[in-house]
């Protein structure tokens, strides 16, 4: 068998509190292309938050009622499962100092791994870690 998909890049999910600090994260810091909203016909109601990153689809989900589980404290390290996503960029130093401007956590600052790869890592208002990788 031979897996044939249907896109270039991946739509993913992520379950938010707060509509407006994420939308404020999401699409004014980093850019994020606002879509359009939509009912969520799961998990009680509540409302989906469709934003294009690249080829990708970002889907903030903020339920009418919130649930009890947390992001894992701790860093990449700190648990299995899904524990970042990476947004590919061209200025990532840029976008971590507007970060630091609007007192978003920056978890590890831009450090160059090897020659040409550079990432910072920050946490989203939900507490979930996002890496910038800057190629080049």
């Amino acid at each position: 068998m031979t897996i044939q998909h249907q896109q270039r890049a991946i739509d993913l999910g992520i379950v938010i509190q707060d509509s407006e600090r994420s939308l404020a994260f999401y699409r004014d810091l980093l850019g994020m292309n606002h879509e359009g909203d939509m009912p969520m016909p799961i998990g009680g109601g509540g409302t989906m938050h469709r934003l294009r990153c690249g080829d990708s689809l970002i889907k903030l989900v903020c339920f009418d009622s919130t649930p009890e589980a947390r992001p894992g404290s701790g860093g990449i390290e700190g648990g299995t499962g899904y524990r970042y996503f990476t947004i590919h960029m061209e200025n990532i130093h840029e976008v971590v100092a507007a970060c630091e401007a609007a007192d978003v956590k920056v978890v590890t600052p831009v450090v160059e791994l090897r020659p040409g790869v550079t990432i910072a890592i920050v946490r989203d208002p939900d507490g979930n870690l996002v890496e910038f990788l800057q190629m080049g």
